[in-house]
């Protein structure tokens, strides 16, 4: 366990309880372990996710912020870049450096600088605006390029409902 980590992150999360952002709010899942929280994030308005209240896991590495959390949701959800199993997928969350695929910049991927607001922003923006190219679920992404108003929107609908309903229980 590393302090710089450990001290980093009770930081953010201090930082986030006392100015809270909009779109998320951020805890522990458990009060002793702080490389585990849970994040609570609103449906943006004005996308198809608006209304639904998602639960997602970050888990961080000991050796954070040199490299980057994982994110998963708990709460299903149906969307181009999040797998099937709830892993998210965009690139702030790979790891530093160079693609050896090729389609991300280092500078797109993950950097120290990030903290759980940066991250959680991006992944708000990624709910609005998804990246169809380099896909997590490739059902969702071919739904969502070829009929975003058709099958894909009632697939989203449901999970929106299905978290409405799940985040009162």
């Amino acid at each position: 366990m590393s302090e710089q980590s450990v001290l980093l992150l009770r930081k953010q999360l201090a930082e986030l309880n006392k100015n809270p952002v909009e779109g998320f709010s951020a805890g522990l899942i458990d009060d002793d372990d702080i490389y585990k929280w849970e994040v609570l994030l609103i449906g943006p308005q004005d996308t198809l996710f608006e209304g639904g209240f998602f639960k997602v896991h970050l888990t961080f590495p000991v050796d954070y912020p040199l490299r980057p959390p994982k994110m998963k949701f708990i709460t299903e959800i149906w969307h181009p870049n999040v797998a099937k199993n709830g892993d998210v997928c965009i690139s702030i969350l790979h790891e530093p450096g160079e693609d050896k695929f090729g389609y991300e910049k280092p500078e797109e991927r993950w950097l120290p600088i990030h903290t759980v607001e940066t991250i959680m922003i991006s992944v708000i923006s990624m709910l609005a605006d998804p990246n169809s190219d380099s896909p997590a679920n490739v059902d969702a992404a071919k739904e969502w390029r070829e009929d975003p108003n058709g099958e894909f929107k009632r697939k989203v609908a449901r999970c929106v409902r299905k978290s409405q309903e799940m985040a009162f229980e």
